[in-house]
């Protein structure tokens, strides 16, 4: 099977990594790839966004299944334009994507779906949100309606604040329409599912730090680090999850003509009241996929492709016993202006310790490896336990460096 894999970042190189252990791999392109994707597959010059482009690859090299990896090609349309010329795609249409690429579209469906999320006001001015915040006299959480690289949402403390994340995030791109939503609080987990239209096959739940620095301080990010499995979500809530907040939605999206073909994405806190949802994303979660990949047994390639034809088969994945960590190292001045062309070094050093190196942020320039982006890479360590994967990651991390290197080293505090 010739399999062309969209994006360039370390969830990427995950994927590639997984899909190239599949004996039905026949052929890897990645667009645009990474560094890491490079030494699994073929590297295609492309920008993820250039929609015809892609869709002439697929074409061109006869591609039996596109994997999209990021958000911005499923919005744009990348799986209209690929079942269009009849070529398989793992991700979800365009109409589906928009549960991630707009979130008052989101908070409609929860709403029509009886699904408990928190309690959401939107706003088309920055102004009438501002003027609803001074009537009530109470902090909000501010989020933008469309995509936003997971920065589209900051979490006021108090009135101040609320009102200038209002202004700051109303000046973004994804700002067009503002929305409030009262804060729920209770521990949060990430659990993404696999789905072929109807049916689902839930990955164990990962806990994500996104907060820039230690004891969630610091703005929001693409994620800093995650780990699995978290004791906050044993089985039987798992399974509460599963049945009463996502396969509730992927119901309502089958009944609009729309079905979600892809991995949804669940962000969930556990609030006193019952799970309730924070957010859907329409695809693998980063670094999310970093940690869940390395513990799944089973073919993904077969598994993905079953999704993207309608013919999910939940048992053909199985769930290796023990835990996995990552932490992400980010570049200097992340996530505001990274710094780049830091010269990296002691990757295989670290890989040596049978810890797995994902390149997300990197590229290679004149015999060297630098940075490129404000993620740069994700180290990842398994273990029969957290303590052991944890231990595994900051030992590898020892191992590797650039000028400006930034990382949390409280991941899983707590709780390992």
């Amino acid at each position: 099977m010739k399999v062309l894999l969209v994006g360039s970042g370390g969830r990427e190189h995950a994927l590639a990594w997984k899909l190239a252990q599949s004996p039905h791999l026949t052929q890897l392109l990645i667009a645009p790839g990474n560094p890491g994707t490079a030494e699994l597959g073929r590297n295609v010059a492309v920008d993820i966004k250039d929609i015809a482009a892609l869709v002439d690859i697929a074409q061109r090299e006869a591609i039996d299944l596109v994997v999209v990896g990021p958000e911005d090609p499923l919005a744009a349309g990348l799986a209209d334009a690929c079942a269009e010329v009849s070529v398989s795609v793992f991700g979800p249409s365009a109409a589906a994507a928009q549960i991630e690429s707009s979130k008052v579209f989101a908070k409609h469906l929860m709403q029509q779906a009886a699904v408990p999320t928190a309690q959401t006001h939107v706003f088309g001015t920055p102004q009438d949100a501002i003027d609803f915040v001074q009537r009530h006299g109470c902090p909000w959480v501010v989020k933008a309606d469309g995509l936003a690289s997971g920065k589209g949402v900051i979490v006021a403390e108090d009135m101040a604040t609320t009102i200038a994340a209002i202004e700051q995030i109303a000046q973004s791109s994804a700002g067009h329409q503002l929305l409030l939503e009262e804060r729920l609080v209770g521990p949060e987990v990430s659990l993404i599912a696999l789905c072929d239209g109807t049916r689902l096959w839930p990955f164990p739940p990962a806990q994500d730090h996104k907060r820039l620095l230690e004891d969630d301080a610091g703005p929001n990010t693409g994620g800093m680090g995650a780990f699995v499995p978290t004791p906050h979500a044993p089985p039987v809530l798992v399974s509460q999850i599963v049945e009463q907040l996502i396969q509730p939605v992927v119901d309502a999206l089958a009944k609009a003509g729309t079905p979600f073909r892809g991995a949804l994405y669940a962000g969930v806190i556990l609030t006193d009241a019952g799970p309730q949802i924070l957010e859907f994303n329409a695809r693998f979660g980063d670094p999310e996929t970093q940690i869940l990949l390395p513990l799944v047994e089973g073919d993904l390639l077969l598994a993905l492709h079953a999704c993207a034809t309608g013919q999910l088969q939940p048992d053909r994945l199985r769930w290796y016993a023990g835990a996995a960590a990552c932490v992400v190292l980010a570049a200097h001045g992340y996530p505001a202006s990274p710094r780049r062309g830091d010269v990296i070094t002691g990757i295989d050093t670290a890989t040596a310790q049978d810890v797995l190196v994902f390149h997300a942020g990197t590229q290679q320039h004149n015999e060297e490896l630098i940075t490129s982006g404000g993620r740069v890479l994700a180290v990842v360590g398994r273990g029969q336990t957290l303590r052991t994967a944890l231990d595994q990651v900051y030992g590898g991390i020892e191992a590797i460096h650039f000028d400006g290197m930034h990382y949390r080293r409280d991941i899983g505090r707590g709780v390992a």
